[in-house]
């Protein structure tokens, strides 16, 4: 009895052990969690020191390091057209807010693809204990118990989980594409519309619905020209552009 009562002891013990080192990855619909860290811009609350702005979170497994590098400073140097979707970056990794600080300033000096050195504006937030990281998922312990593999979180106005990427440590992240997501999330949000296979910007979208009814036809003929279909499954709403 005794050697089955320690039996379910250490069972037990080995059950919790293994639940510390669960790191649970919020899902879409989700409220973005949230947490207070250090960065180079401070103290940062995320997500809601960012208001109603649509926010996209990124780790990384380690500051210096090639692959890090060059995602950093493609990112630095589409700020602007972040900034003109109304996104906020925001970067975490296992590194010190030191370490971050020494960084940046080295990156800042780079010149890549030929570009001129660019300012880095968005916070790289220290996440020294992986707590950020194990909130988010970031650390797959396959790989790593202590690095975070490359998580994007894409976070809505309502600091709602829009869309998950994650990358190995080893293939650099696309930004155009996560780009692209934001775009086709804005341009379908308060519609009902969706976008097909390799949508872009500009392109027609699907609707999710017949898009008229009859008597809606009778009332305006015109609304037709807005729309076309595709067999019997997919009608398209015409974007502003290509409108008559």
């Amino acid at each position: 009895m005794k050697i089955y009562f320690l039996g379910v002891l250490l069972f037990c013990a080995g059950t919790l052990l293994a639940q510390k080192n669960i790191s649970k990855i919020p899902l879409i619909g989700e409220d973005a969690p949230a947490f207070e860290a250090e960065s180079t811009l401070g103290i940062i609350n995320f997500p809601q020191d960012y208001g109603r702005k649509w926010k996209i979170l990124f780790s990384h497994p380690r500051d210096f390091t090639p692959v890090c590098s060059s995602e950093i400073l493609e990112l630095a140097s589409m700020q602007e057209e972040f900034s003109k979707l109304g996104v906020k970056p925001v970067v975490l990794s296992t590194d010190t807010k030191d370490q971050h600080i020494m960084w940046q300033k080295t990156l800042e000096e780079i010149s890549f693809k030929g570009r001129d050195p660019v300012k880095i504006n968005f916070p790289l937030v220290e996440d020294k204990s992986g707590a950020m990281a194990k909130m988010y998922g970031m650390l797959h312990y396959p790989v790593s118990t202590t690095e975070s593999v490359r998580g994007v979180f894409i976070v809505d106005p309502d600091n709602k989980i829009r869309a998950i990427f994650f990358y190995p440590m080893s293939v650099g992240r696309d930004l155009k594409e996560i780009e692209r997501v934001i775009i086709a999330l804005q341009t379908v949000d308060g519609n009902q519309y969706a976008t097909p296979v390799n949508w872009k910007p500009g392109e027609d979208v699907l609707v999710t619905h017949f898009p008229y009814t009859d008597k809606e036809l009778e009332k305006e003929p015109a609304i037709k020209h807005d729309y076309y279909n595709v067999g019997n499954l997919m009608w398209f709403k015409k974007t502003a552009k290509q409108q008559p």
